[in-house]
């Protein structure tokens, strides 16, 4: 038999769908106050920054971000224009690339890092105690976002997760 959706399940997708854009916006507005460029640009030098050499294959850095290839390849021309990042040769496969951070890029990241986590204290961990943010947390994972099964569908590779908790210090804790 089949369970009638409840207006309680419509209200919460709804606000599913609504709160994570609100929040981004209300995040990429305070870094960008604070003079900063957008939190895709974080993200990708962070997630260079974790790599064991610094670098990247350009798929590689799409995967991690779970963002669209086109807007991965203009990520990676703006942060080389700004030179946060290099583009370096596959010395195995010719054709390949890779995506290395730089030391100004390293530096921007830690940098973004202060403003970023006063906009996710300001527009989350000041609404939510702790209680209710590992509860919201819990939450979410049974709804499918969690970490690991993040990782189970990313055939196996255990780097392709969603964007995470940031950890104080500016590495994502995933």
């Amino acid at each position: 038999m089949k369970r009638k959706l409840s207006s309680e399940a419509t209200a919460a997708w709804i606000r599913l769908m609504r709160v994570p854009s609100r929040v981004l916006d209300c995040v990429e507005q305070d870094l960008k106050k604070a003079g900063f460029p957008p939190l895709a640009w974080y993200d990708a030098l962070l997630e260079l920054s974790r790599a064991p050499s610094g670098e990247l294959r350009p798929v590689e850095l799409e995967r991690q971000m779970l963002i669209p290839q086109y807007s991965t390849s203009r990520l990676i021309d703006r942060l080389v224009d700004e030179g946060l990042a290099a583009r370096r040769e596959c010395k195995i496969d010719k054709r390949g690339q890779f995506v290395e951070i730089t030391e100004a890029g390293r530096e921007l990241q830690k940098r973004m890092w202060s403003a970023y986590s006063a906009a996710i204290d300001k527009h989350v961990g000041s609404k939510l105690s702790d209680a209710e943010a590992a509860k919201l947390c819990g939450l979410l994972d049974r709804l499918g976002c969690s970490c690991s099964d993040a990782k189970s569908e990313s055939k196996g590779d255990t780097k392709n997760e969603t964007r995470a908790t940031p950890a104080r210090d500016g590495a994502v804790a995933r």
